[in-house]
């Protein structure tokens, strides 16, 4: 089943976000551990195209519960970068 993270970083969160950078890139470098593949990720940008302020995943997995064991097990959440993570089911139609 795919689900969708999205992720919005807290306010100001920029500099511990790009502290923890290298941490998060590597733990997705390998997620079989965790029972989840990405098949889509990337930085939420503010309007002007650079500044990240959140992350979105597309993700397959068996079950929510994998899903959200994966997502406590990054990095970004462990150093509380994310004031908010939505995880929902989704049903690709397109792309």
């Amino acid at each position: 089943m795919l689900f969708v993270i999205h992720g919005l970083d807290r306010q100001g969160g920029l500099p511990k976000r790009l502290e923890n950078y290298d941490a998060h890139k590597a733990f997705l470098s390998d997620t079989s551990a965790y029972g989840v593949k990405i098949v889509m990720s990337g930085p939420l940008t503010s309007d002007d195209g650079q500044t990240m302020i959140g992350s979105l995943f597309v993700v397959e997995a068996a079950d929510r519960a994998t899903v959200e064991a994966f997502n406590q097990a990054d990095p970004f959440h462990k150093a509380g970068i994310w004031e908010r993570v939505t995880i929902t089911g989704f049903i690709r139609r397109q792309g």
